[in-house]
């Protein structure tokens, strides 16, 4: 390691603005580390940023302690790492038996500039300062951009969402138009985000249908897209269980539809072959009506721990079901619209890899909890119907 620790004397400086470490041997907790150079109390401090599942926990170093953390780390954790200066890229490999590769570059007229503030203001996919319609109508924005004080909860939820978005587009099929239905959209913050980013960021070609029972609010969404010219995005009044589409459907989203409603719009992606399901369940009371179960008495006795308890077994469930049917699936952390503490999103990507011994798995649950889960019930119509 020693010419690796060299190699870090050199490039860990002011001059550096970014470090990863990524690429973590199997079954390792930290999946990857972000480094950048901050100024605090006159002295340069590195700030290692750790990711941990859905959490990043940041910790700052000087530069002796930074590079020992390093070294450390790459030894044990890790198999890639990449240094970005003013001055030079770096990209470090070890392979399985610890043979170290190091390419290094120099940077011609480099114009990166380096942010030294201990709490960089976080870069939004919509950005503060740049007017957009919607934003503006759904009075988020002002018109010059800047984002009301009471709705800046609301404005980094949609770029929390927008961020997982994101992540999916190379999931998607880019041969032909893209089609997305969102089910009970409601006042459609999301829905006009996610279609503004996927449309006229982004530059896909996409069609967009939001689906809601309310009827005045389905024609105010339908006034705002003819306003801003968004002759992709149309809004329904319909129920989700009875709602048919013809052409081929690549993602489905479904945000706080309500209890087994999202078992439905779950159904629905499944039937329709969904490339991409991203849903943000709500208000899971089936289980919570369901579950006996005596072996759990300590954690069924108590109504409101019950309550709790049933809404994390009905999503993992969900995501379960999802993998049998041949998605891949992550549970993610994600910020509720009311503002109330962090809840759950699914995002589940077709692989059409099915996973062994699954149903073996799930039905000795449902025995155990002795419960009868709507979604399950569907899937196995939909299987019966084919």
């Amino acid at each position: 390691m020693e010419n690796l620790k060299q190699l870090f004397e050199k490039h860990i400086s002011e001059t550096m603005y970014q470090l990863v470490a990524s690429n973590p041997v199997k079954g390792s907790e930290v999946i990857k580390i972000k480094l950048r150079p901050i100024l605090q109390k006159d002295q340069i401090q590195y700030q290692a940023s750790s990711f941990i599942g859905t959490q990043v926990i940041h910790k700052n170093y000087n530069k002796t302690d930074v590079i020992t953390l390093l070294l450390h780390q790459m030894e044990v954790t890790f198999r890639q790492l990449e240094i970005m200066t003013t001055e030079y890229t770096v990209t470090v490999l070890v392979s399985k038996k610890g043979k170290i590769t190091v390419k290094e570059k120099r940077v011609k007229n480099s114009s990166q500039e380096i942010d030294l503030s201990h709490n960089r203001q976080k870069k939004y996919l919509l950005e503060e300062g740049k007017a957009v319609g919607f934003l503006i109508d759904l009075g988020i924005q002002d018109e010059s951009g800047n984002i009301l004080k009471s709705k800046y909860d609301k404005y980094r939820q949609i770029n929390r969402f927008l961020e997982f978005i994101q992540d999916i587009v190379p999931d998607l099929e880019k041969n032909h138009k893209i089609h997305i239905i969102d089910f009970g959209c409601g006042k459609s913050y999301l829905t006009f985000a996610m279609y503004h980013y996927l449309k006229n960021v982004k530059g896909l070609d996409i069609a967009v249908t939001g689906l809601d029972l309310k009827k005045d609010v389905i024609e105010h969404c339908n006034g705002l897209a003819d306003k801003y010219g968004y002759s992709d995005l149309n809004f329904l009044h319909g129920d989700i269980a009875d709602y048919t589409h013809e052409s081929p459907i690549d993602m489905v989203v479904t945000l706080h539809a309500c209890d087994t409603a999202t078992d439905y719009a779950l159904q629905k992606a499944v039937e329709w072959n969904a490339k991409v399901i991203l849903s943000v369940p709500c208000c899971q009371h089936e289980l919570n009506h369901q579950m006996k179960c005596s072996d759990l008495n300590i954690m069924l006795k108590y109504g409101l721990i019950k309550e709790r308890v049933s809404a994390l077994f009905t999503d993992a469930i969900r995501a379960e079901l999802l993998e049998e049917q041949g998605y891949a699936v992550q549970i993610l952390e994600f910020i509720d619209m009311e503002h109330t503490p962090k809840n759950i999103l699914i995002r589940a990507v077709k692989t059409g890899k099915h996973v062994d011994n699954k149903r073996e798995e799930l039905t000795k649950l449902f025995q155990f909890l002795q419960i009868d889960p709507t979604l399950d019930r569907l899937l196995k119509n939909e299987q019966r119907d084919l």
